[in-house]
């Protein structure tokens, strides 16, 4: 019999918003054992992070207040604690990782001192025995040349490193509960999986039992041994990772796992799209022939975001483009729309070289070319209302003549997006992500344009919402003749939506090819580095991919400039480097 190591009976957790009670947690129940991982799984606003802040009492009060229910940790009852109680659990007996490596450390602190704080505070260890014990913590967490890296700050470090400080500052007092909150939702698939193999090692080492709270499914597939599913405050189901995805009882995890792209399945088929007949379907819609793109970083120095590319893309299809951050896709996107203008090259629209338009020619250009953006939450103006954000182009482009007939416009294309007309009179903060989302897709088809750039229209979604989006795409694509240029960093879904898919690595398009083909048959050893890093919905593949992975990282260098492989291995953990 397996011992307990945290027991929670009853919890209920509400936050208080002027004469509103909300109920976030609504009598969650459930333990973790020693040694083992438990997922907590389910959509945006369903009570997974609030549950886990209950359990480290890091909610803020007011507005959030424990109505009941009781938190056993090693057999004690912590929710009666004083603070000062709780701060010696807190990182010494309980950890956390939080979702946002890039907000949650210290900008004006040394990364060495930040971990080395946690040991000095709960360990007592002199400023030396501190410093020695946080270089071998940074070097367990695969943070090469530690003396080094000690004397640097968080801007110096990219995203998947951060991650790995935070998790070296979790384990530092070797915690017996270690609680990981979306630890990878925004890190890359390569990063993604250093890190979750990392935890696991760190697992095996120290006998960590984790909490790990994502919606990734493919994530909990290889690492949880129990999943709880969560919906709207609630349990709705739990049960081993085996018995959740063989045989799920309840419709609404019927519904997570429907919705998970299978990278594997076969593409349908795809209904042709209804193209213009001003259109010649015949030739290239969009034309990107030797396209560069630096910026300057001061001091002389210049970064090549964008490598001398060369790309089509005819009308009706969708192309994708995919890799890492930093690997110049979003850049290529805004470039080839002229928000950056390039440095070198030419992109041709119908034939029209539009990098040669003169100021008022391109603003009538940019009635045929849209873009939707990554973050719903940004990329609306807060202080208008939906008819005014999704009419200002309609206004600029004097495409109506009465209020009366941008009032009626803004609302069909608000239904055409699955919106309702009422809508139209609210303001952002009135909708949810993936509401939003849909917002700047009506937004974007204001001008009823021919090509739209899709910059990771995905990312802030859940992954049920993504598939909504995704699904709405494509029958618009259908309906209106559109055609895409889809950018993402999530391989899987880019298969469902692309026709053809293009991998870019070091502001460079290292292989291009049919959406099928490139998945069954990647040439690249990137593409195929990319591939083998999706975490797969099946527990069965991923624990055999966590066995067979071995404990030495590979690593896997690649010439950009003179597109040479220099180092690659088949081993399943790979991280990727530019030399």
């Amino acid at each position: 019999m397996s011992e307990k190591l945290l027991e929670i009976n009853n919890l209920r957790v509400s936050f208080i918003t002027g004469e509103t009670e909300f109920e976030a947690v609504n009598g969650v129940s459930f333990h973790v054992n020693k040694g083992e991982t438990l997922g907590i799984v389910g959509e945006s606003g369903s009570g997974k992070s609030v549950t886990a802040r209950s359990i480290m009492r890091l909610l803020p009060s007011p507005p959030s207040f424990l109505k009941s229910g009781e938190i056993l940790f090693h057999g004690q009852e912590i929710t009666a604690l004083s603070e000062k109680q709780m701060e010696t659990i807190r990182g010494q007996d309980i950890s956390m990782i939080f979702q946002d490596p890039m907000t949650s450390t210290n900008p004006t602190i040394r990364i060495g001192e930040q971990v080395a704080e946690s040991l000095r505070k709960h360990q007592s260890l002199s400023k030396a025995d501190a410093y020695k014990q946080t270089l071998e913590l940074l070097r367990l967490v695969g943070i090469r040349d530690a003396e080094q890296r000690y004397k640097q700050y968080p801007h110096e470090f990219s995203g998947g490193m951060r991650q790995r400080v935070m998790i070296a500052m979790a384990l530092a007092c070797k915690p017996s509960l270690l609680i990981a909150d979306e630890p990878t939702t925004a890190l890359d698939v390569t990063i993604q999986a250093q890190i979750l193999k990392l935890m696991r090692d760190m697992q095996q080492k120290m006998g960590t039992s984790i909490i790990l709270i994502t919606h990734d499914l493919g994530v909990v597939a290889g690492m949880c041994d129990r999943i709880i599913v969560m919906k709207e405050g609630e349990i709705v189901e739990q049960g081993t990772t085996e018995e959740i995805f063989a045989n799920a009882q309840h419709p609404y995890t019927k519904k997570l796992l429907n919705a998970l792209p299978k990278l594997h399945e076969k593409k349908q088929p795809k209904p042709l799209a209804n193209i213009s007949a001003e259109i010649d379907a015949t030739k290239p819609l969009i034309q990107v022939e030797r396209l560069s793109k630096e910026f300057e970083l001061g001091r002389g120095q210049t970064v090549k975001a964008v490598n001398d590319l060369s790309f089509h893309i005819y009308p009706g299809e969708t192309l994708g483009l995919v890799g890492e951050s930093g690997s110049g896709k979003s850049t290529t996107g805004r470039t080839i729309l002229q928000l950056h203008q390039p440095t070198n090259g030419e992109v041709l629209y119908q034939g029209v070289p539009i990098t040669r338009l003169s100021a008022k020619q391109l603003k009538a250009m940019r009635r045929h070319m849209q873009i939707i953006f990554q973050d719903p939450y940004s990329s609306l103006n807060p202080r208008k209302k939906i008819v005014d954000i999704v009419g200002e182009a309609l206004d600029i482009h004097k495409l109506v003549k009465t209020t009366e007939e941008r009032q009626q416009r803004v609302e069909h294309l608000l239904e055409l997006v699955g919106l309702s007309k009422e809508h139209a009179m609210r303001f952002p903060h009135e909708f949810s992500g993936g509401q939003r989302q849909r917002i700047g897709i009506a937004r974007a088809l204001a001008v009823e344009p021919n090509f739209i750039v899709c910059d990771e229209p995905l990312s802030a979604l859940d992954v049920s919402i993504q598939k909504q989006i995704v699904d709405l795409l494509k029958d618009l694509q259908q309906r209106l003749g559109l055609t895409y240029l889809f950018i993402a960093h999530d391989l899987s879904m880019v298969k469902h939506i692309s026709d053809r898919v293009a991998v870019m690595y070091g502001g460079k398009i290292v292989e291009l090819a049919e959406s099928e083909e490139l998945y069954t048959n990647p040439q690249h050893p990137y593409t195929r580095a990319l591939l083998q890093s999706i975490p797969i919905p099946d527990p069965a593949i991923e624990k055999r991919k966590y066995a067979d992975a071995g404990s030495e990282e590979t690593q896997v260098q690649y010439d950009v400039e003179n597109s040479e492989l220099v180092e690659v291995s088949p081993n399943h953990w790979v991280a990727i480097t530019s030399t």
